[in-house]
């Protein structure tokens, strides 16, 4: 599989289940409708793929040019915690507006997100590993 074929499957499939895992933590942390949960994990699902995507080639790029290779329990929660910190930058503003909240509420409300997404980040990548193999980047030589 190309790098660009892997980062592509990688990303549809993170945001498709994530829609379904934000919509439901949504849902039970916060006051919104179902509609309302829906359509925002669909946003965020929109933006999270976008960053997805830039930042595991900027992540893959700065991996390739370390000297061990694989991806330690370090690797893995720097990259999930990575991600998850750049989303709450991108998310935070949007889910104050669309709920109609402060963003202190949203930051509360990302907190529990950030929590579920930051395991979620990881078992998905894990997965997604054993499943494809590693990528070029992370394979030893």
């Amino acid at each position: 599989m190309t790098p660009t074929t892997r980062k592509i499957i990688y990303a549809i499939s993170f945001e498709t289940i994530g829609i379904a895992v934000s919509t439901l933590a949504l849902l039970l942390i916060s006051d919104s409708s179902p509609t309302e949960s829906l359509v925002l994990s669909a946003f965020a699902a929109t933006i999270a793929m976008t960053w997805s995507f830039i930042f595991n080639l900027i992540f893959e790029a700065w991996e390739a040019r370390q000297t061990t290779k694989g991806r330690s329990l370090l690797r893995r929660t720097t990259h999930a915690l990575g991600f998850e910190g750049g989303l709450v930058v991108l998310m935070l503003p949007l889910m104050a507006w669309w709920l109609d909240v402060t963003l202190w509420q949203a930051l509360i409300y990302e907190a529990g997100l950030i929590v579920i997404f930051i395991i979620y980040t990881y078992v998905f990548t894990w997965a997604f590993d054993r499943i494809f193999g590693l990528p070029a980047s992370a394979r030893p030589h």
